[in-house]
């Protein structure tokens, strides 16, 4: 993040008098000054929402048979597998949440298989290979005589590869929560959260939690053949759920929650029962009671290992393994692979910036460059980085043999997938979503690419504009461990319940110092933190802090206004031993007294994808018509706006597309419009065949190959030419029709993800673009 953001918007804390003394009857130890104003941003009001939140014993979670058949028909197959002794092949993936889901279907499955005879794992290598599955691979399992593959974390849009494997006489469970493709897969059965509704409580899964509900649904079927608890497995859930950045509510919260707890049973080598896991807390120096010690300690030290090694296989060991030596060398490879980690991408930061500062940022919209030495496996997390730090669309990509591949990150409320998809002729592979994305293209096309991104955004009305959200104004005297100890009930956080950002204004910095990391060999890393004390009226002495990634001469020496996050940490002190202490992580300042935008009403958007046919009042505008971008969805924000009227989402489930259908009703209307001379506008058009823009020109193309020539006036479109009573399916035509098919498909992709994303999610990414314009018009009077 830059050192100073350009708008900050400040929550309000208002909220009713009785509501502290709800918080306090449900955690009698608070004060609640802290925990009601925040819990009241997070719309959790009443005394029962506030105790399922804060309470795990007191939420009822949702058994495994709500996926329905999916479910129903993937236990099947196992316990058919298991009764024939047939050979089943976990398919993984290398990040923390595929990591985790391979290892909990490793020990869960292997409660009724027998591992490394009848149940094996393969988990593809991120540098060499990609996510998801593919046929080489499918090959190599069918000469070792698999007859089952259960893939976790991946999948879903892989169905000529799960026919490919069938057609091999091989059985496919999918296992995931990515996004599904319009036409399902042939798999045996996908159990995956996105055929949920959005409100579900199993809706946010992550891969590992699906992969958890799959052997729990096992476990109830055949209850009498597992030897380990279920729940054994609950702290690798936690693990993958925190790591993947999942929004941690229903199911995932409890689950987090729960696994959480049993993580803290790991630090203890007394009770530790995953030597690998004791060892990574140990290295670390985490207790395992506190996500941060999955975000911060164990999730990126397993990220760490594809993105240096490429093959991520020994984690799953670290894991599940029982014997401590060999745990205790895997867990040092591993720290040592976060260490270089480490070094390597402060170094690739470094270089990326110096090739950034020979631009014109004032005439780029998108930052794409490319380099023969850049390693591929962290261009994620430095793209993520860069375009945080510079507030632009990021696209960083690495060049091999005529190749360049690489990573594309967003910036806040910019469909990137959407911008990328419309470069897709130039591509060799492209996948994601709209704010992190993966995709391959030769080298030759590079300046076309660069050439058609800027053009896109340069297009765009306003680019879309980050805000820092601060939850709470405190001063330095309150922080420490009462807060802290307030705050923690909130824990686990996540999306739509971020960590409460703290503003102290008017603060200075004293006891200023910066160092290298050393990693576990002693070899100094370049990799910079700075210490300070942050003082204010209230505690001229100062309270500990720390600055990730920064030097101490980038704080400045006159009084600022801060944002913090309070959190405890642990360091080792060569005489002392480790000492823990309370600490305030900084996240930005700038200088005092600027304008802080307000916040958005918590009720400005409104869900009712449910009930699309509710009447709306006066003061709400209601969207009939499912947004196929967020382009079009930021139009009707800001036409809510400016209105000052709710917005509610009254669109119903998209229908899967017909293309054939909507190629002849395009024809049928350009026949009528031709006889009759009349015109239709584009608005019509479009409702009228359920399609969008894309798919309309590519019908326009198609038309004019039959003779039609269509002509647009400001009354909207009419239909000219001479064209052929015969049709003839020209390869042109059959081209341009395939071309159709497909833009077709991929606006269904669109506006299923606007159907299902949960409601929390969309306010969390739209309000901010909405609150910068309100901030500039502020500061502009």
């Amino acid at each position: 993040m830059s050192h100073f953001t350009a708008s900050w918007q400040q929550l309000p804390a208002d909220f009713p008098k009785e509501f502290r003394s709800h918080v306090q009857q449900c955690v009698p130890d608070v004060s609640g000054v802290y925990l009601a104003p925040l819990l009241w941003q997070r719309d959790i009001r009443t005394p029962d929402q506030i105790m399922r939140f804060l309470q795990p014993t007191q939420y009822q979670p949702t058994g495994p048979a709500a996926f329905g058949m999916e479910m129903e028909w993937a236990i099947a197959r196992l316990v058919q597998a298991r009764d024939r002794g047939e050979n089943v092949v976990i398919w993984g993936d290398f990040d923390a949440d595929g990591v985790t889901a391979t290892a909990v279907l490793w020990e869960g499955l292997g409660q009724f298989f027998i591992p490394g005879k009848t149940l094996a794992y393969t988990i593809p290598n991120r540098l060499t290979e990609s996510h998801g599955l593919f046929r080489h691979g499918i090959d190599r399992l069918q000469a070792e005589r698999c007859h089952l593959i259960v893939t976790c974390d991946t999948g879903s849009t892989h169905a000529a590869d799960i026919e490919y494997a069938q057609a091999l006489g091989i059985d496919v469970i999918v296992t995931d929560h990515h996004t599904l493709p319009a036409v399902r897969p042939p798999a045996v059965a996908i159990v995956n959260p996105r055929y949920l509704a959005p409100d579900h409580p199993l809706a946010t899964l992550s891969g590992v939690a699906v992969a958890y509900k799959l052997v729990e649904g096992l476990y109830q079927a055949l209850p009498n053949v597992p030897q380990q608890p279920l729940e054994a497995l609950l702290d690798l859930v936690a693990i993958g759920l925190i790591a993947d950045l999942v929004e941690l509510r229903g199911d995932s919260r409890y689950l987090a929650q729960q696994g959480i707890q049993r993580l803290q049973t790991q630090s203890d080598s007394a009770t530790a029962t995953r030597p690998g896991l004791n060892k990574l807390l140990e290295l670390c120096k985490k207790a395992g009671d506190r996500p941060t010690d999955i975000s911060f300690g164990i999730g990126p030290r397993i990220n760490a290992v594809s993105r240096i090694h490429g093959d991520a296989h020994f984690c799953v060991e670290l894991l599940t393994s029982r014997d401590p030596q060999r745990c205790a060398d895997l867990a040092l490879e591993t720290e040592l692979a976060n260490s270089r980690r480490r070094e390597l991408q402060k170094d690739l930061v470094r270089q990326v910036q110096a090739q950034i500062a020979q631009l014109d940022l004032s005439t780029t919209p998108a930052i794409i460059l490319a380099d023969e030495q850049w390693p591929i496996g962290i261009l994620g997390l430095v793209a993520g980085q860069i375009a945080q730090e510079y507030d632009r669309p990021t696209i960083l990509l690495g060049i091999e043999q005529g190749m360049a591949r690489g990573s594309a990150r967003s910036i806040h409320g910019l469909d990137l997938y959407e911008l990328v998809n419309h470069q897709r002729h130039l591509l060799h592979s492209f996948g994601g979503h709209p704010y992190a994305a993966g995709l391959s293209l030769p080298v030759d096309h590079l300046p076309l690419f660069v050439q058609g991104m800027h053009q896109q955004l340069s297009q765009l009305a306003v680019m879309p504009t980050s805000t820092l959200t601060i939850d709470l104004v405190v001063t330095a005297v309150e922080l420490g461990k009462a807060m802290f100890q307030e705050l923690k009930w909130l824990e686990p956080y996540g999306m739509g319940n971020p960590v409460p950002r703290l503003l102290v204004q008017k603060a200075w910095f004293r006891n200023t110092s910066h160092q290298n990391l050393r990693d576990r060999s002693g070899k100094t890393i370049k990799f910079i933190k700075t210490g300070f004390y942050l003082c204010d009226e209230t505690l001229p002495e100062g309270f500990p802090g720390v600055w990730w990634g920064h030097y101490k001469h980038e704080l400045p020496s006159e009084p600022c206004d801060v944002v913090i996050e309070l959190d405890f940490n642990s360091y080792t002190n060569e005489s002392k031993g480790i000492i823990p202490r309370y600490e305030a992580r900084l996240i930005a300042l700038r200088p005092c007294d600027q304008v802080i935008s307000a916040q958005m009403p918590s009720d400005w958007l409104l869900d009712w994808r449910a009930q699309p046919d509710r009447l709306p009042t006066p003061d709400i505008l209601a969207i009939s018509s499912c947004p196929g971008s967020w382009t079009d969805l930021q139009a009707w924000c800001r036409r809510a706006q400016h209105e000052k009227r709710r917005l509610a989402l009254a669109y119903a489930a998209p229908t899967p597309p017909d293309p054939d259908h909507q190629w002849q009703q395009l024809l049928g209307i350009a026949k009528y419009l031709h006889r009759t001379g009349s015109t239709v506008t584009r608005s019509h058009l479009l409702a009228k065949l359920d399609i969008g823009d894309r798919a309309l020109q590519l019908g326009f193309q198609a038309l004019a190959l039959l003779g039609f020539t269509v002509i647009a006036t400001d009354a909207g479109f009419q239909i000219l030419g001479q064209p052929t009573d015969t049709i003839l399916l020209s390869p042109e035509l059959t081209q341009l029709l395939t071309q159709f098919a497909i833009a077709l498909q991929e606006e269904h992709f669109h506006h299923q993800y606007f159907y299902q994303v949960p409601i929390a999610t969309l306010r969390y990414l739209l309000e901010p673009d909405l609150l910068v314009k309100t901030a500039n018009s502020i500061e502009r009077c």
